[in-house]
């Protein structure tokens, strides 16, 4: 059975890095904002195996005009458990977070691999690509609740 709740961001580590920051150091995982009160990190446990996480920031980004936004980061799940709803199940309990919370707006940086995925979830893209150092191509992406 899969249950997702609420963790430290410490342990994120050990789906972030192989997914997110494959072949560097354990530092790389460390997001700024990780440990404030205001951010929340969910897990995605499969018979007590963490396989997928997503980070939930208070972050306002100044180019949307709601008041209330959250930012999400650091969405990933198992190479070996990807392609089966899980990434899915994530961002819908962000989402229902959110609402139930009085955000009405999420916001990221989506890599170009992962277009598609936010896509089919009615995200949608804003601006043209970009590049993070180090990391590679993203986009900005959004979606109203």
């Amino acid at each position: 059975m899969n249950i997702i709740k609420e963790i430290p961001s410490k342990e994120t580590y050990i789906v972030r890095q192989p997914v997110l920051r494959n072949g560097k150091p354990i530092e790389s995982c460390i997001f700024e904002g990780d440990d404030l009160d205001t951010t929340h990190h969910f897990g995605l446990f499969d018979q007590d195996k963490l396989i997928g996480i997503i980070s939930l920031f208070s972050q306002t980004n100044p180019i949307f005009a709601e008041k209330n936004q959250a930012q999400i980061r650091g969405m990933a799940v198992l190479e070996s458990h990807q392609k089966k709803g899980f990434g899915d199940a994530l961002v819908k309990h962000c989402e229902n977070y959110c609402i139930e919370n009085g955000i009405d707006l999420i916001w990221f940086n989506a890599r170009t691999a992962a277009v598609g995925f936010y896509q089919k979830l009615n995200y949608k893209i804003i601006g043209a690509p970009f590049d993070i150092k180090d990391v590679g191509e993203h986009y900005l992406m959004s979606k109203k609740l």
